[in-house]
């Protein structure tokens, strides 16, 4: 076996270990590779949880000593009904908001850590592929955040429900449709993480572990200034702002997913057109970007070493 001078051991880079007389061991199936991975990736960064916990923990708090403390102060039934089902939508918006601020933050650390701390060289000793690597860490932001953000969610605006029931019975006021709400905003959200931060955000998240897995330090300037040089020049010479207008759109979701009035980030009178929002060309010339930066973010963690 052949050392490294400050490498560890070369291990098969193959899906195949071999025994000590030499026997080739069974292929370990690529969804346990997968899940072995995601598991990693959960363990070493737990601000993936932690973060949208936390601000869940404060917005229930909040709700229970401000909403609450409100609601049973005032003697307007109507007022007392408002401020207990209009907090409902903040907390939906400020944990959304803290998942998406995460999943920018661990995309350009997943590559960039890695190799800052050499800890590349143990994982690539391990028969795990690139690709497999790679894949897991972009279904942390694309999948795992906005699904674990959701459940989120859904737990807090329940104990939420439950808390404002009690006070709305107590005055003799209905909850059905409360109730009724709180469960439609729940599937529109669910649609609403599927459609913009799986499906729309997917080539941003792309990008960010693109320059996580080349850049040598200040991985957020990287990601960056090259489109904060490219929209100043444009504006310079052509006094045009298509560039940062394109970026915009990216970063403001999907319109074309649901119509709503003037409410954010999720409202039961909103209408879902999935039909619309499959046909807008946006989305499909995103997701083959999103491919082809994954794409390279695979190639070039094959030839990346630590920093």
């Amino acid at each position: 076996m052949n050392t490294h001078s400050n490498a560890v051991p070369d291990f098969p880079r193959d899906s195949q270990m071999h025994d000590p007389q030499g026997i080739a061991a069974a292929p370990l199936p690529a969804t346990r590779l997968m899940y072995w991975s995601l598991r990693r990736e959960l363990w070493e960064n737990r601000f993936i949880y932690i973060a949208p916990l936390a601000v869940a923990a404060v917005t229930l708090l909040g709700y229970m000593i401000a909403s609450m403390g409100y609601a049973m102060s005032t003697t307007d039934m109507a007022r007392r009904r408002a401020a207990l089902e209009e907090p409902f939508n903040f907390a939906m918006g400020v944990i959304m908001a803290t998942a998406f601020i995460v999943g920018i933050f661990y995309s350009l650390e997943a590559l960039h850590g890695e190799r800052r701390d050499r800890s590349i060289l143990f994982w690539k000793s391990l028969p795990v592929s690139d690709l497999t690597t790679v894949l897991s860490k972009a279904s942390i932001p694309l999948i795992v955040v906005p699904l674990l953000s959701y459940a989120i969610v859904v737990a807090t605006q329940l104990i939420m429900l439950l808390l404002s029931s009690l006070v709305l019975m107590g005055s003799g006021l209905s909850v059905a449709t409360l109730w009724t709400g709180v469960f439609q905003m729940s599937l529109m959200l669910l649609y609403h993480l599927v459609t913009v931060h799986i499906l729309w955000h997917a080539p941003i998240y792309g990008w960010l572990l693109l320059v996580s897995g080349w850049a040598r330090r200040a991985a957020f300037l990287w990601a960056t200034l090259p489109a904060l040089a490219i929209c100043g020049v444009e504006k310079i010479v052509f006094n045009t702002t298509h560039v940062a207008a394109l970026i915009g759109y990216r970063f403001s979701g999907g319109a074309e997913a649901m119509t709503m009035p003037d409410k954010f980030p999720i409202d039961p009178t909103m209408h879902l057109t999935p039909g619309t929002f499959l046909s807008t060309p946006g989305l499909w010339l995103g997701l083959a970007v999103a491919a082809a930066l994954l794409a390279a973010t695979v190639r070039m963690r094959r030839y990346q070493g630590p920093i």
